[in-house]
């Protein structure tokens, strides 16, 4: 699975789409939202229209919000429920073939019904185009999808995967209109035609304009009449001045951690609403294990001794995170506190040298940290400054930054280049699976050339297996205890989300939670 590398929640107003969500409401659809009109604002781009293609925060908002899936998950929880599909269940006792059954009277917003042939051709489609910028790598184990009739989707799995459902409640799992898709190719018009609660009226480089869609079937209620997306293009000052002045109604992703808090601390004078939602998106430092350095265990438990998360998040985040003792995060079922447990939440200079002389480390030990804030926020700097500082307060270390361009980040990963560096991660489904397989499973995101047998061998087949999710929670708790003893990884922190409204807009609490999905249809205006 490829690892989102976006510029994370924590030092920007974020989140990202994982599925859609369901609102309240009936299943009687909406001819047309009530209210007024909302306009949101955001330093993202929108990479796509088009589902094959899109896999970023911006394209996923706009996915959850003009195309259903199968399943979605209601807010505020974890296990995906019926969206487009009546049902949908594991036929078979080992999670290898997954059968849904779709409602009655389905339509696309241009009226064309929506049936299983839609569903077969939007997997095949994604699939087929197999896009690098796209989600088709989420689905390495779907052999095939079967339509026995205009209402059932039978999809083939080629190994056990017990998370399928909450992969296809995802963005991933958008359907498309086969009369209005090319299988072959990409759409490259920037429209759209989905079966959401929005239809995209218009698009282009600085502004998308969605309207209700009369066609919608399904429990959200729009409790507006559309919305406009403003692209700020990582302007984040003009972002924060253009809601200051009134010109839009929210900022969702792009405010810095120091503007957050000068909202929330002028809140009233500047007539505005700070609203915090919870987030699962997570920041580990990665360790190149065949690094000369970077490799040796006692370098690394003497990082994880001296690691002062609190300081970072108040000094650099300004409390806009908080701290990561675990590679699954708070909130997702699973979650221990293993680096908490092994290396404690305060710094011990004493333990680190101990780890460094127990490894025959002598003398300070050289090591450049490796940022790229042109993905991970302004703040990537910051971040690693202060904790190369921290490293060298202990005289155990001689530690420096150096920050480069994504796109060179990148190679010089793959190529080996770096012993540290950072990494984000937004999660495409609320399950320990997303924060796990993708880091220590056979071609993992990370590139850090860490294998673990047990892990790969044995715990992620047999959690991938069960279909009972909580009978998990014993195998993840002993991957992360694996993984903190080895330590591949050291997480940093947990990111919260926040949007920013003017007075008078209402709706964002139900908008930010550890789904991370954007609800467009529960935002109102007075």
């Amino acid at each position: 699975m490829n690892m989102r590398n976006q510029w994370p929640v924590l030092p920007i107003v974020a989140g990202l789409a994982s599925g859609l969500l369901t609102g309240c409401g009936s299943d009687t659809g909406d001819s047309g939202g009530t209210g007024s009109s909302v306009v949101m604002g955001m330093s993202d781009d929108v990479l796509a229209t088009d589902p094959a293609s899109g896999y970023d925060p911006g394209s996923w908002l706009l996915f959850n919000n003009v195309f259903q899936s199968l399943l979605s998950f209601p807010k505020g929880a974890t296990e995906p429920q019926p969206d487009l599909a009546k049902n949908c269940t594991f036929t078979d006792t080992r999670a290898m073939v997954y059968k849904c059954e779709l409602k009655d009277g389905l339509k696309f917003s241009n009226g064309d019904p929506l049936t299983s042939e839609d569903v077969k051709f939007s997997f095949d489609r994604m699939l087929k185009i197999d896009d690098p910028a796209g989600p088709a790598i989420i689905f390495p184990m779907l052999d095939k999808v079967e339509t026995p009739d205009a209402k059932t989707a039978v999809f083939h799995l080629k190994v056990p995967d017990a998370t399928f459902p909450s992969k296809i409640a995802s963005g991933a799992g958008s359907i498309v209109n086969h009369r209005q898709y090319d299988a072959d190719g990409l759409r490259t018009d920037h429209k759209a035609v989905g079966s959401g609660p929005y239809k995209l009226e218009s698009f282009d480089k600085d502004q998308a304009v969605f309207s209700v869609n009369g066609n919608y079937q399904g429990a959200a209620e729009a409790k507006n009449s559309g919305i406009t997306l403003k692209f700020f293009h990582g302007d984040r000052t003009a972002l924060k001045q253009a809601l200051l002045d009134g010109d839009i109604d929210i900022a969702y992703r792009g405010l810095t951690a120091a503007d957050i808090a000068d909202l929330e601390q002028q809140a009233d004078n500047k007539g505005v609403d700070v609203t915090e939602g919870s987030s699962a998106e997570v920041q580990h430092l990665v360790f190149n294990m065949k690094h000369p350095v970077a490799g040796k265990l006692g370098v690394r438990k003497a990082m994880a001794y001296l690691l002062d998360r609190d300081a970072l998040i108040k000094d650099v985040y300004q409390g806009t995170a908080t701290p990561l003792y675990s590679i699954i995060p708070a909130g997702i079922a699973g979650h221990n506190t293993a680096y908490f447990d092994t290396y404690g939440a305060r710094p011990s200079r004493a333990k680190a040298a101990a780890a460094l002389r127990a490894d025959g480390i002598d003398g300070k030990v050289k090591l450049t940290l490796w940022s790229t804030p042109s993905r991970y926020g302004p703040a990537t700097d910051e971040e690693l400054k202060a904790i190369a500082g921290q490293l060298n307060a202990s005289g155990l270390f001689d530690a420096d930054v150096k920050s480069v361009a994504f796109d060179q980040y990148e190679k010089d990963i793959a190529q080996g280049k770096y012993g540290v560096y950072v990494k984000g991660w937004v999660p495409d489904y609320p399950d320990a699976d997303n924060f796990t397989a993708p880091f220590f499973g056979k071609g993992n995101v990370l590139d850090n050339n860490y294998d673990n047998r047990t892990i790969t061998g044995s715990i992620i087949p047999a959690t991938a297996a069960q279909s009972d999710r909580s009978a998990t929670d014993k195998d993840f708790g002993r991957l992360q205890n694996i993984v903190a003893d080895e330590l591949p990884v050291l997480p940093v922190w947990q990111a919260k989300q926040y949007a920013v409204a003017r007075d008078g807009v209402y709706g964002l609490e139900y908008c930010l939670d550890a789904s991370t999905v954007f609800r467009f249809w529960e935002l109102s205006k007075s």
